[in-house]
């Protein structure tokens, strides 16, 4: 299916637009990390474990990348309520 690749982009994209307001590369690729990061931690929380044993400056940038995620998705939230407040 060679559509596949662009339809999953777009997936992303507007999941990334979604989660911070944003859908330059730099958010999506961030995003992509913290979704695929966090999905690896509830799945398997063992191997994520011993990957953050592993690699310590790795561990503290993916918690500076959803520290990141958070301000900007609570940032983004903060204004779509104010938008729909002045509707």
């Amino acid at each position: 299916m060679k559509e596949f690749p662009e339809q999953f982009d777009a997936l992303l994209e507007k999941y990334t637009e979604l989660l911070v307001g944003e859908t330059g590369a730099d958010k999506k690729e961030m995003v992509t990390q913290y979704a695929l990061y966090s999905f690896i931690a509830k799945n398997m929380p063992a191997l994520v474990k011993h990957w953050n044993s592993l690699y310590p400056e790795g561990k503290d940038e993916m918690k500076r990348i959803i520290g990141e995620i958070k301000v900007m998705n609570e940032s983004h939230r903060a204004e779509m309520n104010r938008k729909k407040n002045e509707e």
